[in-house]
């Protein structure tokens, strides 16, 4: 079905069980979020909150919930999509079958955005910021946000809709130093391509306009977090994906989306900024308080009977989690065609996507050469690591399957593929002092810390033990086979922690081969927790180290400048000084939703 608009979407859902409607008036006060993280966690429909606190208009979360859901509102154009994305990777396909190509080929002529005469529906009324669902997500949240905006801008050198960035990049409505109605944030991270326009817009000495869409059909929200190619239009994109052209018009001089529910309009100066955060974000923790770009709003419109969408962030998975498992579905291998050897990449939503990256590459560099070693498989470490937002990767695992028997996406056997055959003297790349994601606070500081890649490739060199005995060890758990939790006291200084960590290889060192099973020591505030299943395991240890200064070894070496170890590799997984805290749910907010969720509550049987 091809919808007109967001409630066009959530009538059909409602016809196939998928969404749920709340009478009751709700909170956006911590209540509507909490409401959502536990039907999501539930495996819940869509929830359209009919009664909001403080606000007349509805708001709508977890639509894209599940990748079924996300399938069932794009069922008559993923495979057109997907099609079109095979005819762009291969154009021989589209000669070989022009017939069966021939409907993809007119399904792109809705990628051509349609400047609306009709421009009633979103300007049906001018409102203020203060009118709409002020949400609140997380305890320690700075104010209410935009958690699904579409934020339109343009590139100064090429105007126009066509050279245009759609993005979602968060958006702080109120709190902190904003003036109500007047002034709001807007966070952006690295390689966003919302920075080139500003920075055009800046060098020129002049405000970046820019437009927020939320609501509108859904495909246009999911071309916001579309990883599209530097100057190719995402509202391209959000018109195949939908099935229909994107409708837009200029009043004052900004770009308006015809077809959203809401459309927030101002401008950005050059070195204007305020504090924006803290936000509860998806890697479990929170963002926490930076300058970042001040919008001045200009103007705020809504259609008529508007509904304000939403999401909840916090530790994966959560409903971006189906993003990206839906542009996994959409894309296919089109990476695999951008970087010559790559056969599957993985950024692991368990360990807040960015903070560990699988690969599976080739090796094809000295088929003749009797020792088998990484040597391609460098090569296209180096790619990925230069391929947007893949570049965030702060731990790439990388390895050539020669029997292609493994799969980046189960990672428990893709990671005792790895460890089996990795060896710490030879496979450890640094990448030190560069940038990482900017919500990683395991760093040196915002968007500043370490990157390493672990790249293996050969022979079995270790069959992992799945039982840790040495004495002196009693709280050690196993993780997963070859994979240690020690708790240990917690960290207080990185000079300490450097001690800590010579002292423990200076007690191992000399029992290497009790410790041949064992590939892998994670040094953790709690090795029950981090133990207890694999997710726990991903999450701790990826999201609280830093590569450069949490990486140790059992008899560890450096030579000309290679580090490296003769035994298992240790990570420092505990929490450090400067880490953000972690996502903790209110209680108080908590019991206070209960009865949503009790025999004759309006979500009995979701949570």
């Amino acid at each position: 079905m091809l919808y007109r608009s967001l409630e066009e979407c959530l009538i059909d859902l409602e016809k196939k069980g998928q969404l749920i409607r709340i009478k009751e008036e709700v909170d956006p006060h911590l209540q509507m979020a909490a409401i959502h993280l536990r039907v999501h966690e539930n495996g819940g429909p869509a929830i359209l909150f009919e009664k909001v606190k403080g606000s007349r208009f509805r708001a709508v979360s977890n639509i894209y919930g599940t990748l079924e859901r996300s399938k069932i509102i794009f069922r008559d154009t993923l495979d057109t999509v997907q099609q079109l994305i095979e005819i762009k990777n291969d154009p021989v396909k589209a000669i070989k079958s022009p017939v069966k190509n021939f409907s993809a080929g007119l399904a792109a002529l809705k990628a051509l955005p349609l400047k609306n005469p009709i421009s009633k529906p979103v300007l049906f009324e001018e409102i203020n910021i203060s009118d709409l669902p002020l949400i609140r997500h997380w305890p320690m949240d700075g104010g209410a946000f935009v958690t699904l905006p579409q934020v339109y801008t343009e590139d100064a050198d090429k105007p126009g809709i066509m050279s245009a960035n759609l993005g979602m990049y968060r958006i702080q409505l109120s709190g902190n130093d904003y003036v109500q109605d007047k002034e709001i944030g807007l966070h952006y991270q690295l390689h966003r391509g919302i920075g080139v326009h500003q920075a055009k817009a800046n060098k020129l000495g002049k405000p970046l306009k820019v437009s927020i869409f939320a609501g509108g059909p859904p495909s246009h929200a999911v071309a916001a977090v579309m990883p599209l190619p530097e100057g190719i239009s995402e509202m391209t994109f959000a018109g195949v994906l939908g099935g229909r052209r994107f409708r837009y018009v200029y009043k004052d001089g900004f770009c308006i989306s015809t077809d959203a529910d809401f459309v927030i309009t101002g401008e950005v100066f050059p070195n204007e900024n305020k504090p924006e955060g803290p936000f509860g974000d998806h890697l479990g923790y929170y963002s926490l308080k930076h300058d970042f770009p001040l919008m001045r709003v200009h103007k705020v419109y809504a259609k008529k009977n508007a509904i304000w969408p939403f999401t909840v962030v916090g530790r994966p998975p959560q409903e971006d989690t189906s993003f990206g498992q839906l542009i996994h579905a959409m894309t296919g291998s089109a990476l695999q065609q951008e970087i010559p050897g790559l056969k599957e990449v993985h950024a692991v939503d368990a360990a807040g996507v960015h903070p560990l990256l699988l690969a599976i590459g080739s090796e094809r560099y000295t088929p003749y050469a009797q020792t088998k070693q990484p040597a391609e498989l460098l090569t296209i470490a180096n790619h990925i690591l230069g391929t947007g937002q893949l570049s965030l990767a702060k731990f790439l695992f990388i390895t050539a399957d020669d029997d292609n028997k493994i799969t980046t996406h189960n990672v428990n056997e893709y990671l005792q593929f790895v460890l089996q055959r990795i060896d710490w003297k030879r496979d450890v790349h640094f990448y030190t002092n560069t940038t990482i994601d900017t919500l990683d606070y395991s760093g040196t500081s915002i968007n500043s810390g370490s990157k390493v890649v672990f790249a293996a490739y050969g022979e079995k060199i270790r069959a992992l033990a799945n039982q840790f005995s040495l004495i002196g060890f009693p709280e050690a758990k196993i993780a997963l086979p070859g994979v240690v939790v020690l708790k240990t006291a917690p960290f207080t200084t990185q000079a300490a922690a450097a001690i800590e960590a010579q002292q423990l290889s200076d007690s191992l060192k000399n029992k290497l081969s009790e410790l041949n099973g064992i590939a892998l020591i994670i040094l953790a505030d709690d090795a029950n927790f981090t133990s207890a299943t694999l997710n726990n395991f991903l999450w701790v240890t990826f999201t609280r180290c830093n590569p450069s200064h949490d990486i140790y070894g059992v008899d560890s070496f450096t030579i000309n400048k290679h580090w490296g170890c003769n035994g298992p590799l240790i990570i420092d997984a505990r929490k450090k000084p400067h880490h953000a805290p972690e996502l903790i749910k209110d209680e108080t907010v908590e019991r206070s939703i209960g009865h949503l969720f009790e025999k004759g509550g309006s979500l009995y049987g979701y949570g």
